[in-house]
């Protein structure tokens, strides 16, 4: 079930904390789809990543630059007609808002959602990531679940990845478009 033909070009970002999965589902959905996938992470300015490798929660001054070059990102695909998948924790609402003003309204967001003992074993288990498990306890209080907001589909990470990334696809292709943006339909 492709979710890439509607017109305007659709932005889906792949959204919660870390360790829920969203750079393999983000990747799987892509594919699954024919569009490119980003790794959001790859955006962050190198003192984001220095601080949290250090076990430093990120502040809204450290994450706004890094939200608006994903903004950025999604705005030059959307100019050039191109679907795209990108990974990003969008932990708050004004977060998310500020991705959809980048947007022109034509973004949709997967949030995967799971138990922290859930995230916190996935976390532990990752090699070579930058981000520690101690940061998951700060994520888990800073993060405001996109409960009841337009344009989100929900997936629980306690299911096979290829299951999640047909959930999401499934959650995405149910999307209509009203007024210029994307609804749960």
């Amino acid at each position: 079930m492709s979710f890439a033909k509607k017109a305007p070009p659709l932005a889906v970002i792949v959204m919660g904390v870390s360790g829920c999965g969203k750079s393999s589902v983000g990747e799987r959905l892509a594919a699954r789809n024919g569009i490119p996938f980003l790794e959001g992470d790859r955006l962050h300015p190198a003192q984001n990543v220095e601080k949290m490798a250090r076990g430093i929660p990120l502040a809204d001054d450290d994450r706004l630059p890094w939200l608006d070059r994903i903004g950025e990102e999604i705005r030059t695909s959307q100019d050039a007609s191109q679907g795209l998948v990108i990974s990003c924790s969008a932990l708050k609402r004004s977060y998310r808002d500020r991705l959809r003003q980048a947007a022109g309204g034509r973004l949709a967001f997967v949030f995967l959602e799971g138990s922290r003992d859930l995230l916190l074993s996935r976390m532990q288990a990752r090699q070579g990531h930058f981000m520690p498990a101690s940061l998951l306890d700060s994520q888990l209080r800073t993060l405001e679940p996109p409960t009841g907001e337009a344009g989100v589909v929900t997936v629980a990470i306690d299911n096979a990845l290829d299951d999640i990334v047909a959930l999401a696809c499934k959650g995405l292709s149910g999307m209509a478009v009203k007024g210029g943006d994307y609804h749960a339909g």
